[in-house]
């Protein structure tokens, strides 16, 4: 028996932004604000419990990017994506890629809970709280994308609550 495989193709995503950041301090708390001044353009005012939880998965793979993940010269990408392009239309997904394809999380294991008196290693532990989901991909070239998706239920419309 002679099975093809048939690309499906999916519809594009309803809202897409990226942007380009420097792989800064400064960088990563520019790609906080800019994700929560996208999301208020998009119908989720930086009050809303969508853009609070997206701003703050944002800052732990941006910080990642520019302390782990940073190559001189190279710059780190956010992308923000909400459906119908992607696994389930309510979703919306953010992606933080770098240039560095070494030092990735694995979403299979168990994040640990730091110390109490720990000074660092609590944002994937605020990154599984917050997302429905996350992981780590391949970039095509260089790097890596460490993404986070939103399940953003029955919000929507005019009201305040998201596209």
């Amino acid at each position: 028996m002679n099975s093809q495989i048939v690309p499906v193709e999916l519809p594009a995503p309803t809202h897409t932004f990226t942007r380009l950041l420097p792989s800064t301090p400064h960088g990563a708390r520019h790609a906080r604000l800019t994700a929560a001044r996208q999301l208020a353009a998009w119908g989720w005012p930086r009050d809303h419990e969508v853009a609070e939880a997206v701003s703050a998965v944002v800052a732990e793979p941006a910080a990642n990017a520019v302390t782990h993940g940073r190559v001189a010269g190279r710059h780190f990408q956010l992308r923000l994506l909400v459906g119908p392009g992607l696994l389930r239309p309510d979703t919306l997904r953010v992606e933080v890629a770098d240039a560095h394809g070494g030092r990735r999380p694995d979403p299979t294991a168990p994040v640990p809970v730091p110390a109490p008196d720990a000074e660092s290693g609590r944002g994937l532990v605020l990154v599984e709280a917050l997302a429905a989901r996350w992981g780590v991909a391949d970039r095509l070239y260089c790097g890596k994308t460490v993404w986070a998706e939103f399940a953003l239920g029955e919000t929507g419309g005019g009201d305040g609550g998201g596209p």
